[in-house]
């Protein structure tokens, strides 16, 4: 008899913080593995401790920069290859600091990991989880996705193109979501606060002191949102009609247009 495969996952970021949880949590569950990041000792230790734990999952190690066109395309062969169960958009930078300041090789990385990165892993993975009717895509954003209207000071203040980046992940999740109805593929996306990580200390940041939500937690709740079937997934939200009236809301605005000119507009 011929035994069935365990399911494949690939995840970004996966040598540390809540790349390296997910993959963790996900060889726990039975996956096999493909784990993608810029260090390879970390991802290689990692590879070997997954293995040690569990003797039966395999765990690939699979070394690109997703700030690269190269590092994309050698990430998203692997993903048209390999017939990956879910995928895992995890991998960011942040590079806070104001607009005028951000140096135009940061905004590059920035944009090719959080936009760039994510739509063309998707695009890749897509074809093969269409044929088989199954498959599921889990993108990481964070709650700044929601910050937009605050004022500059403290938050999002100096984060223009780290918060438009994660606005863009919770855009182009619940579309595509809602693309994809009825063909056996989801797509979510995972919106936690402050990680308990180093992600902020690589930006000299030093948040010890602020409260914050652990990497495994965060997966817990992606996992279980992906079970209830929600879209838009808040670890840190308890009210979650908060979420549906922001949302309410965002459908009543596009809603309300008209082609004719609104009269606040109409100036003498």
């Amino acid at each position: 008899m011929t035994e069935t495969p365990a399911p494949l996952a690939l995840v970004t970021g996966a040598s540390s913080g809540i790349g390296k949880a997910f993959a963790e949590r996900l060889a726990a569950d039975g996956y096999d593995l493909i784990l993608v990041g810029r260090r390879r000792e970390r991802l290689d230790a990692l590879a070997v401790a997954l293995r040690d734990a569990h003797a039966t999952v395999t765990a690939d190690v699979l070394v690109a920069d997703l700030a690269t066109d190269a590092g994309i395309d050698a990430v998203a062969q692997r993903c048209a290859d390999r017939p990956v169960t879910l995928l895992v958009n995890n991998a960011g930078v942040a590079h806070y600091m104001p607009l005028a300041e951000l140096p135009p090789e940061k905004a590059r990385e920035l944009v090719g990991v959080k936009v760039v990165a994510p739509t063309m892993l998707t695009r890749a993975v897509l074809p093969g989880m269409l044929e088989r009717g199954s498959g599921t895509v889990l993108n990481v954003a964070g709650m700044l996705a929601f910050s937009g209207p605050a004022p500059a000071a403290p938050a999002p203040g100096q984060r223009a193109v780290y918060v438009a980046s994660l606005a863009g992940t919770v855009a182009m999740s619940q579309t595509l979501h809602a693309e994809l109805a009825a063909t056996g593929v989801g797509v979510h996306v995972v919106c936690p606060g402050i990680v308990a990580t180093e992600f902020h200390e690589v930006q000299g940041m030093d948040l010890s002191a602020v409260p914050r939500m652990s990497a495994e937690d965060v997966v817990t709740a992606a996992l279980v949102g992906i079970a209830l079937g929600e879209t838009v997934i808040a670890p840190g939200v308890e009210d979650a009609s908060l979420l549906g009236r922001v949302f309410d809301a965002d459908l009543a605005a596009f809603h309300g247009q008209s082609p004719q000119l609104a009269s606040r507009y109409r100036q003498g």
